[in-house]
């Protein structure tokens, strides 16, 4: 039988509404992507990969994005140094290829970042999930070693608690603290690669949603390169892999700051209109892989 695997990458709490957002259009369309056999989940894509296969529905995950912002992620981001911030992502944009000594480098300065503490990060997420456990769906997560630059990958027999796996695949370096595993710590799985793509090599076909990648500012255009790549070289050992990015009216959804959780609603629904185009464009290969 045909496996098919959907890719969620990272992208701020504007990054998740899109995401949720581009889900349902396909839905409404016909495409169940989130039926997928393997979602991989990194940074933003780890909180939406990570509610599906507990079951939310998107209805109810598009509900929770037209709810009021409570304000929680401002007040988790109230403590940074903006300089050290502009400072480590300069440095991050800059970098031409991404190796394990310079994700090593940018976890040194996630480990020295000013941020609100592990315990508050991390309860902010088993709040979310509920505590929940982690589910019988294939679900892999991805983090990074701060110290090594070692790429680390998390399922449920990870022996590690489901809201703490989300919390360091969501940690993003500046602005959120590193969080510890088995004496550990770990940075966010965007710092390997927006999307990691590469880990649904094997499947017939792969959705790829990038929320970071089509712009031609800061980490866009080596989130994008990577992307990029990593669609090419699933395409090129047989996998069907379909690459999508925020379109335009999706980039004027978002605005400037992708962590403004006050725009998750027209963020959303910008997402919705762009998976309702996309999915006749997806319908074939999906289909087939589904079959």
């Amino acid at each position: 039988m045909a496996r098919n695997a959907l890719v969620l990458g990272g992208g701020g709490a504007l990054g998740i509404s899109w995401e949720i957002g581009l889900l349902a259009g396909l839905t409404d369309e016909g495409i169940d992507v989130a039926g997928a056999d393997l979602i991989v989940g990194t940074s933003a894509g780890s909180v939406v990969g990570t509610q599906i296969v507990l079951g939310k529905t998107l209805s109810e995950l598009i509900a929770q994005q037209m709810e009021p912002d409570d304000g929680r992620i401002g007040t988790l981001m109230a403590g940074i140094d903006p300089s050290s911030v502009l400072q480590l992502f300069m440095r991050w944009a800059g970098v031409k290829e991404m190796t394990q000594e310079t994700r090593a480098e940018i976890g040194a300065a996630a480990l020295a970042a000013q941020t609100v503490s592990e315990d508050e990060w991390v309860a902010y997420f088993e709040d979310h999930l509920e505590d929940a456990a982690w589910p019988d769906r294939p679900l892999l997560l991805t983090a990074v070693d701060c110290e090594s630059g070692a790429f680390q990958t998390w399922d449920r027999d990870s022996g590690v608690l489901l809201g703490r796996a989300v919390a360091s695949s969501c940690a993003v370096p500046g602005l959120f603290p590193a969080v510890t595993v088995n004496g550990r710590r770990y940075t966010d799985g965007g710092v390997r690669s927006g999307t990691n793509a590469d880990l649904a090599s094997g499947y017939d076909s792969a959705l790829i949603v990038a929320p970071i990648g089509a712009r031609s500012d800061g980490i866009d255009p080596l989130l994008g390169r990577q992307a990029r790549t990593e669609a090419e070289e699933l395409n090129t050992s047989g996998t069907v892999a379909e690459l999508v990015f925020p379109d335009a009216p999706t980039l004027e959804a978002i605005g400037i700051n992708r962590m403004d959780a006050s725009r998750r609603g027209v963020t959303t629904h910008a997402g919705i209109a762009q998976g309702r185009a996309l999915a006749s464009r997806l319908a074939e290969t999906w289909a087939k892989a589904a079959a």
